[in-house]
């Protein structure tokens, strides 16, 4: 396949900085790129080595002062979201499974499936389940009992949906990821743990995207809910009666502890743990490996383990490196105090 950057242009609306009609014919991130490929440099990172790039065409944002070389450029608002527009010109036909449920599929009674759904071989679908029209589930899978799943969903295998979930539309589930199993609650009887009952369920709101072998815990009661348009990444753990408010991004190696509740558009970076129970406002950026162990205002960046504002731990940080230093100055001051007063090192030796 191959396209001209003009043509690329009119896909992302971009603005063409040099000859429209240059062709290309692949895509390369700015290091790997060769002639007749295009790339794209999101920040100024990037945009430092653009002339040591052998790409062909660069994909820039619209501030860019485009150097007069023998590249060509696109600007744009947003790189990274033009490229990957520009990638899907170039990537391989979606594989689309055919509507229909396999002869290996094992459904249960009184189960709807949507128009055009497609069941997988070896899944399990139970009792009462509902499947959205356009909804893939793929092989392996288990849908529970009365679990309700959206429109246009997709469910890569070895997803496990237990019984009475409830996943709105869009959805994406990727391989390993279990949604609904039993919350993590014991009680301490004469010396032995005995298992907390977990009734409630999990929801998973429309344009939710769950990462391979994620784990979100069904509530003790009433439900575990994560909102619209969250994005999970794989190898996370949500615990049981959590809420995650709309558009939150949760990188991996994350566990939120029971019953917390996170507002919107919240970022959490990899490896962040937090205690139960506590508040996380809107817009807040929690740094990696940071441990929440309070409850967080909206509009704050917060660091490190207890959690502080990711500008004081800045400082301190700063100031850690240079314990060393501060350390040998104080044992410096000290012998120069322990001293008798008016007596030198010289008069000392003398002595």
């Amino acid at each position: 396949m191959q396209k001209t950057v003009g043509e690329l242009a009119q896909v992302v609306k971009g603005e063409v900085f040099g000859r429209p009609d240059t062709v290309i014919t692949g895509v390369a991130d700015i290091r790997g790129a060769r002639a007749g490929e295009i790339t794209f440099a999101a920040n100024a990172k990037y945009e430092a080595i653009i002339e040591m790039s052998s790409a062909s065409a660069v994909v820039v944002r619209r501030g860019y002062e485009c150097p007069r070389d023998s590249k060509v450029y696109i600007k744009v608002d947003n790189p990274d979201v033009g490229f990957a527009e520009i990638v899907n010109e170039f990537a391989p036909e979606a594989i689309r499974m055919k509507p229909g449920v396999h002869a290996a599929a094992v459904v249960g009674r009184n189960v709807v499936v949507g128009k055009d759904a497609h069941v997988g071989a070896y899944s399990v679908i139970e009792d009462g389940a509902r499947l959205g029209d356009r909804t893939v589930i793929y092989p392996h899978v288990y849908i529970g009992h009365f679990t309700e799943v959206g429109s246009d969903c997709l469910i890569y295998p070895n997803v496990v949906v237990r019984e009475r979930c409830k996943l709105g539309n869009r959805v994406i589930l990727h391989p390993g990821v279990v949604i609904g199993c039993d919350g993590f609650g014991y009680a301490t009887i004469g010396g032995a743990r005995k298992k907390i009952p977990q009734t409630g369920n999990v929801e998973l709101e429309d344009d939710v995207e769950i990462g391979a072998n994620t784990t979100i815990d069904r509530a003790r009661f009433d439900r575990t809910i994560i909102r619209k348009g969250c994005k999970i990444d794989n190898l996370v753990q949500i615990a049981h009666n959590v809420s995650i408010g709309e558009n939150g991004l949760i990188s991996a190696l994350t566990g939120i502890a029971g019953s917390c509740e996170i507002g919107k558009n919240v970022l959490i970076a990899g490896e962040v743990g937090t205690q139960g129970h506590i508040k996380i406002g809107d817009n807040v950026m929690i740094a990696g490996r940071t441990g929440v162990t309070k409850d967080v205002p909206s509009n704050v960046a917060i660091s490190g383990f207890p959690h502080m504002l990711h500008e004081k731990y800045r400082r301190l940080h700063i100031l850690q490196k240079r314990l060393p230093e501060l350390f040998e100055r104080v044992k410096h001051l000290e012998e120069t105090f322990e001293r008798p007063h008016g007596v030198s090192e010289d008069n000392k030796e003398r002595g």
